[in-house]
């Protein structure tokens, strides 16, 4: 089983990362170039569409599988009727995953569309829900323990559309949405063979080509990045995150509920990064769709980080948390699960904290120097002339 998963990996990482410089070639051609413009963080123009390769390095390995599966049933192959077991006993589940792979189809194709032609984002909006919708009627839905179906439908279509957009909304600086990406695909993947009583490989084995997808488009991602995945790649890496982590039923494979809080803690930083973007925006009076520097990585940057430093500050906030979701598992009821999800909003509450009165004070700072430069007075230490102290800080 373990084999399956890392050969899984590498093949998607090896073709992931073999597709990108073709991508990144063929490009301009495509159209899909990211001119620099004032909410931008790069300067210069940029390919975009990696999300194709990460595509390709995801689909090709799961034909594969799917052939697989098919051969064994025809019974002219054997050998990984474990792994695909799973998939064969139960037609839900093989209901459930033809309809997540269809809706990351349309969703792949309609961000490589918006990365074209700059799609309306109520069209995409209402496409998204469109496709949460029919994936939740397909089966991929959670109860959240409520007896109404109507409530746990509406969760998940929730869920679906808020992490797929808080994936795209953190495609806004070098390696930040592929290396937050890699990091819960394979941390979800950890926590379904490893940590639960009943291994549930056929959904473990998806996110791990995911994993291994991201992997191998990360090289040529990372600081400075030489193309950008798009949002035909941030739509289906949000996408398969979230109907994925439903599909593998957490409490039900571990006999803990508990734990069906641990997607939660392992998507903390994506859904706060969505939720303070929402409110600044709404706060402001303006779309809360509508493209600035308002990111919890550009805010980070204010406060006087370097992009990439931002990046790998907030890569290791996502790791922590998802630690986080991995120690659910080991506690044994809902007062253990409560200090964990405390532990974790303590850590969010602390970078919140740091950037408001951060940005506050670099806000203070560039009026003070405003003023001064205003006023004809020379700058502190010009002509050997000393000013106070909070001024020489200016």
């Amino acid at each position: 089983m373990l084999e399956l998963l890392i050969a899984g990996f590498l093949t998607a990482a090896v073709l992931s990362c073999a597709i990108t410089p073709l991508v990144r070639k063929l490009a301009p051609s495509l159209g899909l170039i990211d001119l620099p413009g004032h909410r931008k963080v790069h300067v210069q123009p940029t390919p975009r569409g990696g999300g194709i390769a990460i595509f390709l390095g995801l689909f090709v390995p799961s034909v594969v599988v799917v052939a697989a599966c098919l051969m064994i049933r025809a019974g002219q192959f054997s050998g990984i009727d474990q792994i695909v077991d799973s998939v064969q006993s139960s037609t839900q589940r093989l209901t459930q995953f033809t309809a997540i792979g269809l809706g990351a189809c349309v969703l792949f194709f309609a961000g490589l569309a918006d990365d074209r032609w700059n799609l309306s984002w109520k069209f995409r909006l209402a496409l998204q829900l469109l496709v949460a919708a029919s994936v939740v009627l397909a089966g991929v839905r959670a109860t959240v323990f409520v007896s109404q179906p109507w409530f746990g439908c509406a969760a998940t279509v929730l869920w679906i559309l808020v992490l797929t957009n808080a994936m795209n909304f953190l495609d806004n600086m070098d390696a930040l949405s592929a290396g937050i990406g890699l990091i819960a695909s394979l941390t979800f993947s950890a926590i379904l063979v490893v940590l639960v009583k009943t291994p549930a490989i056929s959904v473990a084995l998806p996110l791990t080509l995911l994993a291994g997808s991201l992997a191998g488009f990360l090289i040529w991602n990372r600081p400075p990045a030489s193309i950008f995945m798009g949002d035909c790649g941030s739509n289906l890496v949000g996408f398969l995150l979230a109907t994925l982590t439903v599909t593998g039923t957490f409490y039900e494979n571990s006999g803990s509920r508990h734990v069906m809080l641990a997607p939660i803690c392992v998507m903390a930083v994506p859904l706060y990064d969505f939720c303070t973007v929402i409110f600044i925006r709404l706060s402001q009076g303006r779309s809360p769709f509508h493209g600035d520097k308002s990111h919890f990585s550009h805010r980070l940057v204010e406060l006087g980080l370097k992009p990439a430093h931002a990046v790998l500050t907030i890569h290791l906030t996502t790791l922590m948390t998802g630690l986080g979701g991995l120690l659910l598992y080991r506690v044994q009821d809902w007062t253990g699960a409560a200090l964990v999800l405390a532990l974790i909003s303590c850590v969010l509450a602390v970078i919140a904290i740091l950037e408001t009165v951060g940005r506050r004070s670099v806000n203070e700072m560039q009026e003070t120097l405003a003023e001064v430069r205003g006023s004809g007075i020379p700058a502190a230490g010009a002509a050997g002339q000393q000013y106070p102290a909070h001024q020489q800080r200016t």
